[in-house]
């Protein structure tokens, strides 16, 4: 197996990894996610994946096409359960926002813009559960936000092309998972 397939199965296996825990602790009704951001997050990370295919990110992209399958099931599982269900205004300009992209990449024939549209509403689609885990800090698993964000600089090691368009996403949402554990974290210890 060649370098860039092994860091991409590498990738794969740690979103497996992060998303069984995360998915069992939802079933237990330990973990309540906000059932839009997954929603948000599932479109958006799957939209990204063709992107990258389109600009040619090969083994790299696939952790991302797995993940925005996995994503999408993660919150139809939230809503199955009655996890956080609420859905502001500002929620559905995010995934208007992220839909919008679609057009505007056919439009333009570039899927960079798509990809800058999308990371911004990936980010803002963060915001529910920013706002959610802010609130209760012990109704999330950090471990999968630290697997997230190792699997995306994992993936970006994978990528056959580094353009924008293929890393601009992975880099950002790994970060965004950094900052939301710190917060978390913090969070927790003024709750002990």
């Amino acid at each position: 197996m060649m370098y860039k397939e092994l860091l991409s199965a590498v990738a794969i296996a740690l979103t497996f990894i992060a998303f069984y825990p995360y998915i069992r602790s939802i079933q237990k009704g330990e973990t309540k996610p906000h059932v839009f951001s997954w929603v948000i997050w599932g479109s958006v990370t799957f939209v990204v994946f063709l992107a990258q295919l389109a600009d040619r990110g090969g083994a790299g992209a696939w952790p991302i096409g797995v993940s925005g399958i996995i994503t999408i099931y993660v919150a139809v599982l939230a809503y199955m359960k009655k996890s956080d269900i609420t859905i502001t205004r500002t929620d559905w300009l995010f995934f208007i926002t992220a839909m919008t992209s679609l057009p505007l990449w056919y439009l333009t024939s570039d899927p960079l813009w798509a990809v800058v549209i999308l990371t911004t509403v990936d980010l803002f689609g963060f915001v529910p559960t920013f706002r959610k885990a802010y609130a209760s800090p012990f109704e999330e698993k950090l471990t999968f936000f630290v697997l997230m964000a190792v699997r995306n600089f994992i993936a970006i090691m994978a990528l056959a092309n580094y353009s924008l368009t293929t890393v601009l996403f992975p880099a950002l949402t790994a970060i965004a998972c950094l900052v939301f554990v710190v917060m978390v974290s913090y969070r927790r210890s003024l709750n002990k």
